[in-house]
């Protein structure tokens, strides 16, 4: 394992792998995991889906709360330490020292010395697209009950963006490496496409 504490320098990695491996595919991949994968998309779906249906299948809010709360916190732990580790071979989380200090780590398997990827690239993908994805679902859902006068659901939509929001974190940080390469690394793809888009819209103008 590759082990990253927060207070170290690490290496830019891509967190785009599937464009800079897109030259080099052999045969297409297979979901290793299915058990783990179904679950990474299982808990963050179904809290989803019971927060836009909760109000015509019961009127108790309470009961909406607490079962969303409950698949929320059930997907936080999933995801955090099962399928992040099974999927694509990261994990983070916080341990305290002899001293008392709080220390966060985040790590990352290596690859294998014959060069082979720790996790295959369908995996790879369902993780990474429902990490990013369900947490901008939360925060589209917050400014709705903002904007709605909804103050009640505030509560609980603001409990989604927090416990997917931290996984989303600490698993950009595991891939990236530490801070201040989150900047270099979104500098360094957003250049990768406009330079793509400028290279298409050139050949299609010769053309």
């Amino acid at each position: 394992m590759l082990r990253q504490d927060s207070n170290d320098d690490t290496e830019d990695v891509s967190l785009f792998d599937a464009d800079d491996d897109a030259p080099r595919r052999s045969k297409k991949s297979k979901i290793r995991h299915p058990v783990a994968s179904f679950f990474h998309l299982f808990f963050r779906v179904s809290a989803i889906v019971v927060y836009l249906l909760c109000e015509l299948l019961t009127s108790s809010f309470i009961a909406c709360m607490v079962t969303i709360i409950l698949l929320l916190s059930c997907d936080f732990w999933a995801v955090k330490n099962v399928t992040g580790r099974l999927m694509v071979g990261l994990r983070w989380w916080n341990q305290v020292d002899d001293d008392g200090k709080s220390h966060w780590v985040f790590e990352a398997r290596k690859a294998s010395a014959h060069g082979n990827k720790t996790s295959s690239e369908a995996e790879s993908r369902i993780f990474w697209l429902g990490l990013i994805t369900c947490p901008m679902i939360w925060v589209i859902f917050a400014f709705s009950a903002l904007f709605s006068f909804k103050v009640k659901w505030l509560a609980v939509v603001t409990m989604g963006v927090i416990l997917q929001g931290a996984n989303l974190y600490g698993y950009i940080r595991c891939k990236v490496g530490s801070r201040k390469n989150l900047t270099s690394v979104a500098t360094t793809y957003l250049g990768k496409q406009f330079l793509r888009q400028t290279v298409a819209k050139d050949d299609q103008t010769a053309s």
